[in-house]
């Protein structure tokens, strides 16, 4: 079993002396990572867009393919330019001990300084590093763009987009898997793929940029039902293959590990398709195909902090509670508290992330199947949803005021009559379909 700080570090690559490793390439081990970013960016392009893209109105489509695009461009430059710094550099963190540095890595690596092209971490090349955790950066904003779909002005998207990189993903990145010093590394919090820092965070990021904006012009008293569903299951499939280079190669490593963390992934989805097509089935009378793909996915998100901590048994359990809960808080929790998640970016990942968190502290016990010797249930149980709190409260208290200040500085909704006439044409002046 790999210790939580040692996967840290090597997520983290080379990230300050403490880190660094100039040694011989493990080509196995960079083939295997260079196509797992591959993965990871097919995620977002074009996995999310068409699914984001199909669930939208048809004169929207464009326009999440866009803020997509826009996403990974944006993100991509300010990676480089202080991204990558905040998320691994350990400058002035000690392990156990706490300071600014836990909650924020430093700019010693701001627009890459110091990085050798020659230099390996975990035998992999740092420059691969650097491109699958800009993977992880990019799509993570990207899923927030899901909530504010069909409303927001496209200028107030990007330059939300670029703050929220900013000031929660990267720090929250940090705090998770920034190694000895880091705040949650420290609580011994447990999270291998990203439960906190992808789907908590742009789980609650979503809920507050809904909540500030409002509803959608007519929602719900007028009908929106997905434009193509064929889109947004296509996209649901790709984000499902995606997914295995998302959790397996967070390890860095081709070892026993591997196994355990692709049949867990592939379970979770598996049981989340399952626990959706269950619920519907007995609310409703059939399953849907949105459904079954929300499942899908519910499982997956659920099971990404838990992959390489749990035996079998429990990535079954946690895809099935996890597909269960996120139906719950769509088909339910959202009517009764009345916010517009137009794409249920809270319901699926935030939620979902809540539940896999901290279900990890259970299952990560050897007497339930798990794989962390030495494992209290009751203490982990408590670290875990520490850990969920402090995201959804730091999260949700930095994108309110990221999400107020865009809105006083330059105004965060389009008017009304572009609204209704689509934002494919009113921010882009193009159509997705033309007759």
């Amino acid at each position: 079993m790999i210790s939580r700080a040692l996967i840290a570090a090597a997520f983290l690559g080379v990230s300050s002396t403490a880190h660094a490793a100039t040694g011989e390439i493990d080509t196995g081990t960079t083939a295997w990572l260079l196509t797992a970013t591959l993965f990871v960016l097919m995620m977002c392009l074009p996995g999310l867009a068409l699914f984001y893209g199909g669930v939208v109105r048809a004169k929207n489509v464009l326009s999440i393919f866009v803020q997509m695009y826009v996403s990974a461009g944006v993100i991509g430059v300010l990676w480089v330019i202080y991204g990558y710094s905040l998320v691994v550099d350990t400058t002035g963190m000690v392990e156990g001990e706490y300071s600014f540095n836990s909650f924020v890595g430093g700019l010693n690596k701001a627009l890459l300084a110091g990085v050798d092209p020659q230099a390996a971490a975990s035998g992999v090349p740092e420059g691969v590093l650097i491109v699958f955790l800009m993977a992880f950066a990019i799509i993570t904003p990207a899923i927030v763009a899901g909530a504010f779909a069909e409303r927001m002005k496209f200028s107030a998207s990007v330059l939300f987009l670029a703050l929220w990189f900013t000031f929660c993903y990267a720090p929250v990145a940090h705090m998770v898997w920034g190694g000895p010093g880091a705040l949650m590394v420290n609580w011994g919090a447990l999270d291998f793929a990203g439960g906190t820092a992808v789907h908590i965070n742009s789980g609650v990021a979503g809920l507050a940029a809904c909540l500030v904006l409002g509803k959608r012009t007519n929602y719900p008293r007028i009908p929106m039902p997905p434009h193509n569903l064929v889109l947004t299951l296509t996209g649901a499939s790709m984000l499902w293959v995606g997914w295995f280079g998302f959790n397996i190669g967070s390890g860095l490593a081709v070892n026993g590990q591997v196994g355990l963390v692709m049949l867990n992934t592939q379970l979770g989805a598996c049981a989340g398709i399952l626990g959706w097509a269950l619920m519907e089935t007995l609310t409703r009378g059939k399953p849907s195909a949105l459904g079954v793909a929300s499942g899908a996915l519910a499982g997956l998100v659920g099971i990404t902090p838990a992959c390489a901590f749990v035996g079998a048994g429990g990535a079954i359990v946690i895809g099935l509670l996890t597909s269960v809960a996120c139906f719950y808080a769509i088909t339910d929790l959202k009517h009764r508290f009345g916010y517009d998640d137009t794409l249920d970016v809270f319901g699926l990942h935030g939620v979902g992330g809540i539940v896999g968190a901290i279900l990890t502290g259970l299952f990560a016990a050897p007497s339930l199947g798990g794989t962390v010797e030495g494992l209290d249930i009751g203490r982990q149980l408590l670290v875990q949803t520490a850990s969920v709190v402090f995201t959804i409260v730091y999260c949700l208290a930095l994108s309110w005021a990221i999400l107020k200040l865009i809105d006083w500085a330059i105004g965060l909704r389009v008017v009304q009559e572009d609204e209704e006439e689509g934002l494919d044409i009113t921010s882009h002046h193009e159509s997705a379909y033309n007759a």
